[in-house]
């Protein structure tokens, strides 16, 4: 864990990974950890602040998450958001009354005293987003009540004597026009932290590590053309240089110019040792005949193992395994329950007898951040930018049998649809957007004869970490060129659908 960081203590709440993100946004680095940490463990990780995250339980209830007391006497700052702030309340003296009355969205805040997290500069009265149903009427011993509100007596507290702080709202969600403000208090004023975690020291401090790890040896990295694995690669790159060898194993089931602006991008720009495996034959011949889509995922993951193994030949000597694990991937493999959907998108889980050292530099971080360390590597905007795309590729968004005529037929409906998208001005207000085959036909109608042809769907969705998605609200015009094209540019397809459903309770991706 970095010098300077802040632990989010996750309670279950739904806003556990935003709040991380807001504290990073403050440019503090942040870890969200589980609640059932212990003291000595915190400890251990030597944080120079804590935030108590929200969640859906009541701290009356038995079973309740709750934290390891021995924290309180660590000397740490700490700050309690929502039910974090109610669990500081009943462990430190306060009390939370069961009044039978919530308060569910916007609320009148006064800030009634003096206070660090309100600061000189906020109003008197502001908007706060409020999500609760137990009530903080007597504040922890030793701390002053802040703030209130009509339903909640002491919607904000601190003891800065001993570092304590909590407020009954969410600070951490753009509904609360102050609360990005409140959570830089805590940090600058109640942490003592300074605003020194940025893109350069990531960098920086990657960089250093990576060499220490790698030393004289030699790394190799097996690109996928997204961009998790450019910059994973770039970052490695420019740490140790020659050491890296790169591995673009072209699967054919690439989006239409990818595989050629992957070797462009890498091999001539960036000046990277990158060995190119034109695949596609071998991975068509694999999926003859399969329809199912597990089945799909698992044969293009087993084959790219073959044929990563039979490129890496004449790399013997390499030790270690450059991967773009990023931290939501980290925070999800961390969960006990977590229900398995799919096989993950990522093709390269490599077998245990690949007897590889993991170099993953971005696993602290989250999507956006990834993209950000990518600009200030100077990989051009085309892979920075480029939309999340599954390990699997056009495979999983063909329904059916994978055929190259289908691939054929999809890359050209899918560069459509991204065209249109990136000359409406929405590529960077979209998380994804793309085309999708059914294995079904249907009766259409061109010029005076009947066709009976392929549909396609586009699916397009809003997002920050695809943990969540919703359907994007995209311009009936824009809906409207895109169809058109399609149907008169695609040979074969005679409808096109709109997908709208959300995540949950679908999935992103079609398979």
């Amino acid at each position: 864990m970095e010098t300077g960081a802040v632990l989010v203590v996750d309670f279950g709440a739904q806003y556990a990974q935003l709040i991380a993100r807001r504290v990073r946004e403050a440019h503090v680095f942040s870890e969200i950890v589980r609640h059932d940490i212990t003291a000595a463990e915190i400890a251990a990780k030597n944080p120079a602040g804590i935030i108590f995250s929200g969640g859906p339980a009541s701290v009356h209830v038995e079973g309740a998450p709750s934290i390891d007391t021995g924290v309180y006497d660590l000397g740490v700052p700490i700050l309690g958001i929502c039910y974090g702030a109610q669990l500081l309340a009943r462990d430190l003296g306060g009390e939370v009354a069961q009044s039978g009355r919530g308060e569910y969205g916007r609320t009148e805040l006064t800030v009634e005293s003096d206070s660090l997290l309100f600061g000189a500069t906020q109003p008197r009265m502001q908007p706060v987003w409020m999500s609760h149903f137990d009530t903080i009427t007597i504040p922890p011993t030793g701390a002053v009540v802040t703030a209130s509100t009509p339903d909640t007596p002491s919607a904000g507290f601190e003891d800065r004597t001993a570092g304590r702080y909590g407020v009954q709202f969410h600070p951490e969600v753009v509904h609360t026009p102050h609360g990005q403000e409140v959570l830089e208090h805590f940090l600058y004023d109640g942490c003592g932290l300074s605003p020194s975690w940025t893109m350069s020291s990531i960098i920086e401090t990657q960089v250093e590590l990576i060499r220490a790890q790698v030393g004289t040896g030699r790394a190799i990295c097996g690109l996928s053309g997204g961009v998790d694995s450019a910059v994973a690669a770039a970052l490695v790159h420019k740490a140790i240089g020659s050491q890296l060898t790169c591995v673009f194993v072209d699967t054919g089931l690439m989006r239409q110019g990818e595989g050629e602006q992957v070797v462009e991008t890498f091999q001539r720009h960036q000046g990277i040792e990158l060995i190119h495996v034109r695949a596609g034959d071998r991975f068509f011949d694999r999926l003859e005949g399969i329809t199912d889509p597990e089945e799909k995922r698992k044969a293009i993951g087993e084959l790219f193992i073959r044929v990563f193994e039979d490129a890496k030949v004449g790399l013997d000597d390499a030790r270690f395994l450059v991967q773009g694990t990023l931290y939501p991937d980290v925070i999800e493999s961390g969960t006990k329950d977590a229900a398995k959907i799919k096989s993950h998108h990522n093709v390269g889980g490599l077998p245990d007898d690949m007897d590889f050292e993991l170099v993953e530099p971005l696993r602290a971080l989250f999507k956006d951040e990834v993209r950000k360390v990518g600009a200030e590597l100077g990989l051009p905007d085309e892979i920075v930018w480029r939309q999340p795309f599954p390990g699997p590729g056009l495979g999983v968004r063909i329904i059916g049998e994978v055929t190259r005529d289908k691939v054929a037929m999809l890359q050209h409906a899918d560069a459509i649809v991204r065209e249109e998208v990136k000359a409406a001005g929405l590529e960077r207000e979209i998380w994804q957007a793309f085309a999708v085959l059914p294995d079904i036909r249907s009766v259409g109608v061109m010029g005076d004869e009947r066709t009976y042809g392929h549909p396609i769907i586009i699916r397009a969705v809003t997002s920050e970490d695809a943990m969540t998605a919703d359907w994007a609200r995209l311009p009936y015009d824009l809906l409207e060129r895109m169809s058109s094209r399609i149907i008169n540019e695609v040979a074969g397809i005679n409808r096109v659908a709109y997908d709208i459903t959300s995540k949950p309770p679908g999935t992103i991706e079609w398979e």
